[in-house]
């Protein structure tokens, strides 16, 4: 699969990343694949947690971005770093609210230096309320906003989401204002701080979920279609792999009837909720007849609204994926992912 070149839409903006772990690195990288000149200033010595987490693998968070090891503690550092600021159109940090005044970084100095700077902030909590303060990690994050809470079920505690709940959206959100930013940085001459959290760009994310909660779809007395219908959920199969339904419209819902084999189960009954516990054990029995292929090869592509449960090292073998080329092999031969969205020309 060939695509013709194309100019990225932030071609030509410089961004400077005082490199940190987790969501900072990841929107200096979304920027990067965007077309953005991102310069990651990083510490002399390695980070021990990132050392930890990512072990002796090539950081992929690095990838597209020129590095450059600063002493920050130094006075030379300082001014180097402002050097860079001075040169760039936004700036990336992810420390805890003060760091980078105290380090003679913070937005006035880096202001004083360049007018027109974005200055983009990533913490979990903010840079101001009562925790802004406190230490914190993605699943704190999430769970102060009261999504986390929806992936209990059945008097179960929560399921732990991977760091792409909160990390990786409070990354996206932050590259986003940005972009929005470095809009009206050209029009007025004027930069401005990005205050990006976490916790209220995983709140923003959960528009739809308080739409739901108002109409008494989540949290209400009521069984919810999200946690138990028999039509929107994970089922085992019979080789102890997953597969995801997700039919909610009514002639998706029919369609999946069909195609379980459960013709006399009237498509019209759909959200009557007294059927519901019974034939939700019965459509978890008819998936557990078949393995997770097999379903793949009566299900897959059709309107029944159905995905394999993947492992991460099957994604990116899957064929839609490989298809769009969404995963990329490094130099290391570890797996990488391509930037998105996509562009081409009008």
């Amino acid at each position: 699969m060939t695509h013709a070149p194309i100019h990225l839409p932030l071609a030509g903006i410089r961004i400077v990343e005082f490199e940190g772990i987790g969501p900072g690195p990841v929107a200096g990288r979304i920027l990067a694949g965007m077309g953005a000149d991102v310069t990651a200033i990083v510490r002399p010595s390695p980070v021990a947690v990132a050392e930890l987490l990512g072990g002796s693998v090539e950081n992929p968070l690095r990838l597209g971005k020129k590095i450059v090891p600063i002493d920050l503690k130094s006075p030379g550092g300082v001014e180097q770093a402002l050097d860079l600021v001075a040169q760039s159109d936004a700036l990336i940090e992810a420390n805890r609210p003060g760091v980078m005044e105290r380090l003679g970084l913070g937005p006035a100095a880096c202001a004083a230096r360049n007018s027109r700077i974005v200055y983009g902030r990533m913490t979990g909590w903010g840079q101001t309320g009562p925790l802004a303060q406190a230490a914190g990690h993605d699943l704190n994050y999430v769970a102060l906003t009261g999504i986390l809470a929806l992936s209990r079920r059945d008097g179960h505690a929560p399921i732990i989401p991977p760091t792409v709940l909160g990390d990786a959206n409070g990354a996206l959100g932050l590259a986003f204002g940005i972009a929005c930013a470095l809009l009206d940085a050209r029009a007025t001459g004027r930069g401005r701080v990005v205050d990006a959290a976490i916790v209220d760009i995983v709140a923003m994310l959960g528009m739809i979920t308080h739409w739901l909660h108002a109409n008494g779809q989540l949290e209400g007395t009521e069984p919810s279609p999200f946690h138990d219908s028999p039509f929107y959920d994970a089922y085992r199969c019979a080789d102890g792999r997953f597969v995801t339904i997700g039919a909610l419209e009514p002639q998706f819902y029919a369609l999946l009837l069909e195609k379980l084999g459960f013709e006399d189960v009237d498509p019209a009954t759909q959200h009557d909720k007294a059927q519901w516990p019974a034939l939700k054990q019965r459509v978890a029995a008819q998936f557990l007849t078949r393995t997770r292929d097999q379903w793949c090869d009566a299900l897959e592509g059709s309107d029944a609204c159905f995905a394999p449960v993947l492992e991460l090292s099957e994604a990116a073998r899957h064929p839609h994926n490989m298809a769009r080329e969404t995963y990329k092999s490094a130099m290391d031969g570890t797996t990488i992912v391509a930037p998105a969205p996509r562009f081409s020309a009008a």
